[in-house]
């Protein structure tokens, strides 16, 4: 895959009956798309085009879906088999699917952390599929950086250091809030600190300051002091995409080569919906 810095022209892609509009929202990240029905199966053209615009944008944004379960989980399903997660409890009748919800009574919200989805797992997830059927009036934006635009901005000194290393992905710090086991057990896995996306091909960070905890083999503070210039490096603003909610709307980013953070800065309203997730792979070094 080309890895061009993309120009803000709208661009389209061939489908059966009416093209999809494909609108690039940064040079690095993010595509606004239209012209698809989620609620309904794709055809072959927009389910290809969907893939493309995800491989190369890395998060895609749609606009008025309302999703029912079913259908939120088939669109998950085109890219792969749905993951239960590994820490928190999804729907009784539908496992595969997490309420993410937020009100007045919240003491804490999901995603307030720069963080790529359970990158504890042994075999961290493909993506999410994010949808909201209520948000607030103002507020509840998600943030998502590029993680191939944070490496290739890195010196090639630090690439030549950073080739090879592992850090911890440890899930214990995050989870156990959510339950009331004192037997639960959370992943806990080393994957490279610099990862090659198997469908691109393209080198990423692979470190967030929710899960990683050091760096194998490596000295406390040397590890520390590495792994806090990586997040402050991966939070550049150059290297983002904020995306303002709508009743109704969807995200589906790629966690393999994206960090996201959700911004909590509409208490006490409410922010609710649903997200599916689709399994991935051990990262590549």
């Amino acid at each position: 895959m080309s890895t061009e810095v993309l120009s803000a022209a709208p661009t389209t892609a061939p489908a059966v009956g009416q093209p999809l509009d494909i609108r690039p929202c940064t040079a690095h990240i993010g595509a606004e798309i239209s012209g698809v029905d989620l609620g309904r199966p794709l055809p072959p053209g927009h389910l290809r085009a969907v893939r493309e615009a995800l491989m190369r944008h890395q998060v895609i944004f749609f606009r008025d879906q309302p999703l029912d379960h079913e259908s939120h989980m088939r669109l998950g399903r085109y890219f792969g088999e749905l993951a239960i997660h590994s820490g928190v409890a999804g729907l009784p009748d539908y496992p595969e699917i997490v309420a993410i919800h937020a009100d007045a009574d919240s003491k804490y919200v999901a995603g307030e952390n720069w963080h790529s989805d359970l990158s504890c797992n042994a075999e961290p997830p493909m993506g999410s599929i994010l949808y909201l059927h209520t948000v607030p009036p103002v507020g509840g934006d998600t943030l998502f950086a590029s993680m191939y635009a944070a490496y290739d901005a890195l010196s090639d000194r630090m690439k030549a250091y950073l080739e090879g290393l592992e850090a911890v992905h440890d899930g214990e710090q995050i989870y156990r809030k959510y339950t009331t086991d004192p037997n639960k057990r959370f992943p806990v896995t080393a994957h490279p600190i610099v990862r090659r996306h198997p469908e691109t091909g393209r080198k990423a960070l692979f470190v967030n300051a929710q899960y990683t905890t050091h760096i194998v083999g490596m000295d406390k503070d040397e590890s520390r002091a590495i792994l806090s210039y990586l997040y402050l490096h991966s939070m550049d603003p150059a290297f983002q995409v904020r995306f303002r909610w709508q009743p109704h709307s969807v995200a589906f980013w790629d966690n393999r080569c994206t960090l996201h953070h959700a911004t909590w800065d509409y208490y006490p309203q409410k922010r609710s919906g649903f997200r599916v997730t689709v399994q991935g792979d051990r990262p590549l070094p």
